[in-house]
């Protein structure tokens, strides 16, 4: 089945750009827009983007940059995750998210809702400059129902949830966007919405890794994919966890704790498994959650503009079975896992 938003086998991610972890230079992120552009899969560039991401931050410096390099609007497209506003920066640092945006001049709330989505877009494409969103969702709706504080509180939030795509339709059917989809760490939560919303595409965060696939998901996004709705994997390298950073899921890990010293271990055995191949952390993670039946698009985000090239030619690099026998030998996987999706 053809899928109803055709996307490049690599997508690119932004949260570089919004100085996630630490602060990043404005030529530093030209260069690595630049990259992107230069390498699109297709010729044609898709960034996958958000209001969260630096609140707003991200969204400017991919506008600022496109402009800088005279991309015209229709030659990329634009995927803004919404509902996160920018708003003014009135504590030292940014409410949102502590310890994770660094250095950024403005703070941003959440707001999911009718208006409140429209908001976002609006503000969105203005943070763009010259450019606009084709592709729109809601953003972490699943962390919006968690902070609900009891029942009532959670089916309130839902139902603000429902409203806001009700308005993101709208903007679809006057011609105003491509496509709406959802972005979200929680695939149940993507599960609950999609039985009240038809959605184009869905992107997953965190969920889908050569670490973690469980098979209700894997079975939620192969019935997702027969209905023609695009899958975009995202995040496949447990928030940076997976190719070294000290951050799983954007979490720091505390290596004093039973579940920190399992990830350590279980990276430290991944790391040494891939050099025995001879082959990239990066590319294992990325074979493993690419090929897939249910997987449309991977989103890669890179702070090395020197890297964006070789992401995107990890779309045609071939990991040997011998590869994934060895890492079920050491029970990293299952091996049953790559004889049926793999």
């Amino acid at each position: 089945m053809n899928p109803t938003v055709k996307l490049p086998p690599v997508i690119f991610g932004t949260s570089c750009l919004g100085n996630i972890y630490e602060a990043t230079s404005y030529e530093d992120k030209f260069k690595i827009v630049k990259a992107c552009i230069e390498n699109a899969p297709g010729g044609t560039a898709v960034f996958d983007t958000a209001g969260k991401y630096g609140a707003g931050m991200a969204l400017e410096t991919l506008g600022k940059s496109l402009q800088e390099l005279k991309v015209l609007a229709d030659e990329v497209i634009i995927s803004n995750k919404l509902g996160w506003y920018q708003t003014k920066l009135t504590t030292t640092e940014p409410t949102f998210e502590r310890d994770i945006w660094k250095c950024l001049k403005y703070d941003a709330i959440q707001k999911i809702s009718y208006e409140g989505i429209l908001e976002c877009y609006e503000q969105g494409n203005k943070l763009l400059g010259n450019y606009k969103s084709q592709m729109v969702s809601v953003h972490d709706p699943d962390e919006y129902l968690d902070a609900a504080t009891d029942k009532s509180d959670e089916e309130i939030r839902f139902t603000h949830i429902l409203n806001a795509y009700k308005a993101l339709f709208e903007l679809k059917e006057k011609g105003q966007v491509s496509s709406v989809g959802i972005g979200a760490k929680n695939w149940k939560a993507i599960k609950r919405i999609s039985e009240f919303v038809d959605l184009d595409w869905i992107m997953i965060a965190n969920s889908l890794t050569v670490f973690s696939h469980p098979k209700d998901l894997l079975t939620f996004l192969n019935t997702m994919h027969k209905k023609n709705v695009t899958i975009i994997n995202s995040a496949v390298f447990n928030g940076g966890f997976l190719i070294g950073s000290d951050f799983f899921n954007y979490v720091q890990v505390d290596k004093q704790t039973e579940r920190g010293k399992y990830l350590y271990q279980w990276r430290n055995d991944f790391f040494s498994i891939c050099k025995e191949f001879n082959i990239e952390p990066a590319t294992a993670c990325f074979n493993f959650a690419f090929n897939l039946p249910c997987v449309d698009s991977i989103a890669l985000s890179t702070k090395r503009a020197d890297r964006v090239g070789s992401n995107v030619m990890m779309a045609t690099k071939l990991v040997p079975y011998s590869f994934w026998e060895a890492m079920a030998d050491k029970g990293l996987i299952k091996l049953s896992d790559i004889k049926k999706y793999n």
